[in-house]
C-alpha cells in the first residue's frame, strides 16, 4: 500500500502530462491509501475541468464516483496533532502534511509530484518520475 496526493489521482483520471506514470505505479501498487482531504480536492480540480467546460457535469460526477470506488476502504482520517507537527517542522501546507502524515501512520511512502513536499520530506515522499 502507498498513499498517494490528490494530484496522483488527478492525473490517473484526467489527461495529463504525468498520466502514464500513474498508470504505471496503480499496475505496480494498486492499494492506494489517501486521507479523506482528497475527496475535496479532487471535486476543486474536476469543478475547474467543468467551468473551462472541458468536461461535461456528469462526466465529472462519474469522474469522482471511479476515483472514490478506486480508494474504498483506504481513505482515511489524520490527527490533527501529526499534522501540525509536520507544519511546524516544513514550509509545507497543512493539506500537504495530512498525506504525509498519513504515509508515516501507516509506515509507507507518499507518492507525489509535490516538489516542496518531496524536498521537506524525502525519507517519506517519493516522485513516481525521475
Amino acid at each position: 500500500m502507498i498513499v498517494v496526493d490528490t494530484n496522483i489521482v488527478a492525473y490517473l483520471y484526467l489527461p495529463g502530462e504525468f498520466t502514464a506514470a500513474a498508470e504505471a505505479l496503480l499496475e505496480q501498487e494498486p492499494e492506494w491509501a489517501a486521507p479523506v482531504l482528497w475527496r475535496s480536492e479532487f471535486r476543486k480540480i474536476l469543478a475547474g475541468y467543468v467551468r473551462r467546460k472541458v468536461l461535461s457535469f456528469e462526466q465529472a460526477c462519474s469522474l469522482q464516483a471511479e476515483a472514490e470506488s478506486l480508494l474504498e476502504g483506504f481513505e482515511f482520517e489524520v490527527p490533527s496533532r501529526a499534522v501540525l507537527e509536520l507544519v511546524r517542522d516544513s514550509d509545507c501546507s497543512a493539506y500537504d502534511c495530512e498525506f504525509v502524515a498519513l504515509a508515516k501512520r501507516l509506515d509507507t511512502q507518499l507518492v507525489t509530484l509535490d516538489k516542496k513536499v518531496l524536498k521537506a520530506f524525502p525519507k517519506r515522499a517519493v516522485s513516481p518520475v525521475d
